[in-house]
């Protein structure tokens, strides 16, 4: 039986990564609706609860502002502020700056900046939706310079992964009327994000030749309110250690960006990356992938029908 070469350097990597790394926790695209499976304020705030139990000291969510559609949208991120965590930008329409006209992009941004002003603890940090920062030099310039102009700064990412889909595959399973391993949904969310963590740490220290300061890209989802405490002690169990966004932000061999840069999708380590030449397609871990992902979850028997 054949191993995908990725799946095999994956492995070999998790068993071997001794390295004591740092990583910070963003979520993107708050405040998510509620549904059938959880309503707003309790997926709020169970990933406040998760958090503080494992006393991580500052979170950052990045809000679509759009999402903010009644008075328990504004409670909810008002509860994050609270809670002591930050708050910063993530567009107000989630529009992508790849596919939407320049000027209509900063009119969408400006917007978000606005309802920004209304609540405590928001960062001048700007996170694309999509991680798309525009589709040329041009644009990503144009988009860099206002942004400069108002005070902000780049909310990168450097790992990102897919919990986007599991939680879709939730979320349908759930209106299916299936039954819903946890546990086993558990830990496949833990072992992939786990997965993701150490393909990028991977590219930094193959290609940047040092340790960074990493950030993890989840969202504000049903996954995140069932298991952020459970991830945040998997990450530890290995070793490494959960720092602000703030602090991470500071590291001086990430915290750079040009337009210049046309490889933005996976984050600022493949950026980097992709500029010392290393090819697209190296900088994209497996599990970025729907079909490898529902193919993880039927072997695992995550969903089954009565």
């Amino acid at each position: 039986m054949r191993l995908h070469i990725t799946t095999l350097l994956v492995m070999l990597l998790c068993l071997g990564h001794a390295r004591a790394g740092e990583i910070a926790l963003t979520f993107d695209d708050a405040p998510l609706q509620g549904n059938g499976f959880m309503g707003g304020m309790e997926k709020t705030q169970r990933i406040i609860k998760g958090l503080q139990a494992q006393n991580v000291e500052d979170a950052l969510f990045f809000v679509t502002t759009g999402n903010i559609r009644d008075e328990e949208g504004a409670k909810r991120l008002k509860a994050y502020a609270n809670a002591g965590f930050h708050l910063a930008s993530h567009s107000h329409k989630h529009v992508s700056a790849n596919k939407v006209d320049t000027n209509d992009y900063l009119m969408d941004f400006y917007q978000s900046h606005l309802t920004l002003q209304d609540y405590d603890n928001v960062l001048k940090l700007h996170r694309f939706p999509y991680l798309h920062y525009g589709q040329t030099q041009e644009a990503r310039t144009k988009i860099q310079s206002h942004l400069n102009d108002l005070g902000y700064g780049f909310g990168y990412v450097t790992v990102d992964n897919f919990d986007w889909h599991i939680n879709g595959r939730l979320l349908a399973a759930h209106r299916q009327g299936k039954q819903i391993d946890l546990e086993k949904l558990k830990q496949l969310y833990l072992e992939t994000i786990w997965e993701s963590i150490v393909f990028y740490d991977q590219i930094a220290s193959t290609h940047l030749k040092q340790p960074v300061k990493h950030v993890l890209l989840l969202h504000e989802n049903e996954l995140a309110a069932l298991f952020i405490g459970d991830l945040v002690a998997y990450i530890r169990s290995k070793g490494w250690k959960i720092i602000s966004p703030a602090e991470a932000y500071k590291d001086p061999v990430l915290n750079v960006y040009s337009p210049a840069f046309s490889f933005n999708k996976q984050g600022r380590v493949a950026a980097l990356a992709h500029e010392k030449g290393v090819d697209t397609k190296l900088l994209r871990h497996e599990s970025e992938n729907a079909q490898f992902l529902d193919k993880k979850l039927q072997q695992q028997q995550v969903f089954k029908s009565d």
